[in-house]
């Protein structure tokens, strides 16, 4: 009783440390939403069996060269696609670069804070939940708009962050690249008390460990994703520990010492990077210096600067999204590369896409499982069959705080 007491003040203060996060989010989105921001993507319907229940919106630029690359762009909790299109500019920088964004898009009916569920395991394995929804898209873009197979990405922030490390975990097969901002590593969380714990405590594994997950989520072994990692050193939100594990995830499956083989300073940021026997460079990270949670950009006229500030949408003086385009090799002029030889491309195979009927939620490990079509209000305090209802104590924190239905 003892150890559970322990748990329930502990859940009790990651709830508050969460409630104050959503409460300042959703003052600044008030605010910021008192101005509409204009759409420029396009939903598009019938991608898949979608077991995940996500939306899917897309941005075609008007001129893109005949196997364009494809971004795929997750956003963080209580945003929504258009919002962190508008304030993150992959679709303006889509326009400049010729390729093709596709973003997920979370519904308030899986998650109350529209957070993708990162921490929960039937979202998080390859062929299933919100992973296979995402993958869906993907061949859906691709065979719509003929998108070069070696040249698929994915970025996110926060709980789109961590999705993006499910992604690269799960289907690396997929993609060539990905970059997480202020995210966590593949599988630190399997129910919603360890969500609570990575994020604001942050969770400690070896290298062979972290990296022994990677492998596990897939019969995949190589060629590994490019890694950009972001973290801001201030992030009271998910605690920036979490980006050295993730780089140290990242390192053991790609094999490179755990030292970086470069380190520079770009727009005044320090930056580490990681090289292949052949001196490319497959993993980055960026310390944004007193930044907190959120996705750094550069807010202004400059050639390189994109997107607009907002919730969780930072000016801190360098664009993520232009940086990460680039280091994956987006950012040439498509004239240019049109004239490449098809050699010269790295190619993929043609992987199976599952589909899977849509699966009802699940709930964390010792909670109450609820049907979303029919949920109810919940009492205070335990219920009147036991003197403490263990699960239905915990179910109400982490409801409350929005990271279970």
């Amino acid at each position: 009783m003892q150890r559970l007491g322990t748990m329930i003040r502990q859940l009790a203060r990651y709830r508050r440390q969460w409630e104050t996060v959503m409460k300042a989010s959703n003052a600044a989105a008030t605010a910021f939403d008192a101005t509409p921001v204009p759409s420029r993507l396009t939903e598009i319907t019938g991608f898949g069996s979608n077991p995940g229940n996500l939306r899917m919106l897309t941005y075609v630029p008007d001129h893109t060269p005949a196997s364009p690359a494809l971004v795929v762009v997750l956003h963080g909790c209580t945003q929504t696609a258009a919002g962190y299109d508008h304030g993150s500019g992959w679709s303006a920088l889509a326009d400049r670069y010729g390729f093709l964004v596709l973003y997920a898009e979370q519904q308030d009916a899986n998650n109350p804070k529209r957070c993708f569920n990162w921490f929960q395991a039937g979202d998080i394995e390859r062929d299933g939940g919100e992973a296979l929804s995402i993958r869906q898209m993907v061949e859906h873009a691709v065979r719509q708009h003929g998108v070069d197979r070696g040249r698929i990405f994915v970025t996110g922030l926060s709980a789109g962050g961590a999705m993006t490390s499910t992604m690269l975990a799960a289907y690396p097969d997929v993609f060539a690249g990905g970059a997480i901002i202020a995210g966590l590593p593949y599988r630190c969380a399997t129910s919603v008390p360890e969500a609570f714990e990575c994020m604001f405590q942050g969770q400690t594994r070896s290298a062979d460990e972290w990296g022994d997950l990677v492998r596990g989520a897939s019969s995949h072994r190589g060629p590994w994703p490019k890694v950009s990692v972001w973290h801001g050193s201030a992030d009271a939100t998910v605690k920036p520990m979490n980006a050295g594990e993730i780089i140290k995830q990242w390192t053991n499956v790609h094999g490179v010492p755990a030292a970086p083989g470069r380190s520079d300073t770009v727009d005044g940021y320090p930056r580490r990077a990681w090289t292949d026997a052949a001196g490319n460079e497959i993993i980055e990270e960026y310390v944004i210096t007193g930044m907190a949670h959120g996705t750094p950009l550069a807010v202004g006229n400059d050639e390189n600067s994109y997107g607009a500030t907002g919730p969780f949408l930072l000016d801190v003086g360098i664009s993520s999204s232009y940086r990460i385009a680039a280091f994956w090799g987006l950012t040439e002029p498509f004239e240019a590369r049109a004239g490449l030889r098809p050699e010269a491309r790295e190619t993929r195979e043609t992987p199976k896409v599952v589909e899977a009927a849509p699966r009802p939620f699940q709930a964390a490990p010792g909670a109450l499982k609820q049907d979303a079509a029919a949920r109810k209000p919940q009492q205070d305090g335990p219920s009147a069959s036991s003197p403490l209802d263990i699960g239905a104590v915990i179910t109400k924190a982490l409801r409350a705080a929005g990271l279970m239905k």
